[in-house]
């Protein structure tokens, strides 16, 4: 390993909402760096291997030389530190109330919306299938979800802080969830995930092979 050799640990799977968000800042900042598949489903994470890389236990796992760090919204701030404007693009807003904002709706997106995740869960983006009419938990999760993207999609933005960031990545995947399970979404909604969900980064996670 030289120093400066940049290794991401995703699921095998590559379903994983967070593990998409830090491949899209990679791939965003221009950086070289080499995928490391960890077998969830065979419980992998939790082997002595991926424990001393890990402290979470969890993907995505950036390595950066003999460094590691996980969480997607780390991941990302780290990289715009570590390889900042004007030699690298940013994934984060420059602004920094955008900033902020941006941060604050990674983190919302994260720690809420639990109801919805667990029925439109992210694999079902990948292979589809039929599903049931969402709980009454998950229709109240939804509809907080889409008052939130009214409220920040706007046509005449490609994100909603005005450029692309990576929160537009995590934000767009969130939504997709209905959009993939055929829920009804509003007009600029759709168009939204569409605008976000054709960017030439995201669409080498989704063109991943998948069993």
């Amino acid at each position: 390993m030289t120093l400066n050799s940049i290794y991401l640990y995703v699921g095998a799977d590559y379903v994983s909402a967070f593990a998409m968000s830090a491949f899209v800042a990679l791939k965003e900042k221009g950086l070289d760096f080499e995928i490391r598949t960890v077998d969830l489903k065979n419980k992998q994470q939790h082997g002595s291997a991926y424990r001393e890389i890990s402290l979470t236990r969890r993907v995505p796992t950036l390595m950066h030389g003999d460094f590691t760090l996980s969480e997607s919204s780390a991941i990302a701030e780290y990289l715009d530190e570590v390889y900042p404007a004007p030699n690298y693009a940013t994934v984060l807003p420059a602004d920094r109330e955008a900033r902020a904002r941006a941060r604050q709706l990674q983190a919302w997106i994260r720690s809420d919306f639990m109801p919805l995740k667990s029925e439109r869960p992210a694999d079902r983006i990948y292979f589809p299938e039929p599903v049931k009419p969402l709980s009454d938990a998950a229709q109240l999760a939804c509809e907080k979800l889409l008052s939130a993207a009214d409220q920040l999609i706007r046509d005449d933005r490609y994100g909603v802080f005005g450029d692309w960031c990576i929160a537009d990545t995590d934000f767009a995947l969130m939504l997709n969830r209905l959009v993939a399970c055929g829920d009804a979404v509003p007009l600029k909604v759709a168009r939204y995930v569409e605008r976000q969900w054709s960017r030439p980064s995201v669409q080498q996670w989704v063109n991943q092979t998948r069993d």
